[in-house]
């Protein structure tokens, strides 16, 4: 048995917060947040969003501005825009669609106080110079039969 997704459609106009616990397209316009944890959220190519969203998937096709967090996966079709940040483990973003913010591509494992470099760790290979001790001065080169040699 397969559930058709509820839907707005694009004449609906909604302030405030929408919650819900069922997949949902949008066509309307929402300003607010959004929160639909464990299901799919698509913005239709009608959908106009001003929200701070929270959803297992978010699909765009339409406009949003403001934040996505997604658990599971951010994808914005051709016709989607996005001006805001995304958070997801996994980020698809089309070939003409426009996009304007950050990406975190944090896994749900990795601990998210590990933040360095976008959740890479800086390492440097070369070692530290000890500033207390003064390193031995290297003999400068000095002609032999009119050619430099270095011992």
């Amino acid at each position: 048995m397969h559930e058709e997704p509820a839907s707005i459609g694009k004449s609906i106009v909604i302030n405030g917060e929408l919650s819900g616990s069922e997949d949902l397209t949008i066509e309307g316009r929402v300003d607010g947040k959004i929160e639909l944890r464990d299901h799919v959220l698509t913005v239709g190519s009608n959908g106009k969003i001003k929200a701070q969203i929270s959803a297992k998937a978010i699909v765009v096709l339409g406009h949003v501005t403001g934040n996505l967090n997604a658990t599971e996966k951010v994808d914005v079709k051709e016709t989607g825009s996005v001006e805001g940040d995304i958070v997801a483990p996994r980020v698809a973003i089309a070939d003409g669609s426009h996009f304007r913010g950050s990406i975190d591509m944090q896994k749900k494992d990795q601990p998210t106080t590990d933040r360095a470099l976008g959740g890479f760790k800086a390492e440097s290979k070369t070692p530290k110079p000890e500033t207390h001790k003064p390193e031995p001065q290297k003999p400068e080169p000095s002609p032999v039969n009119g050619e430099f040699i270095r011992v």
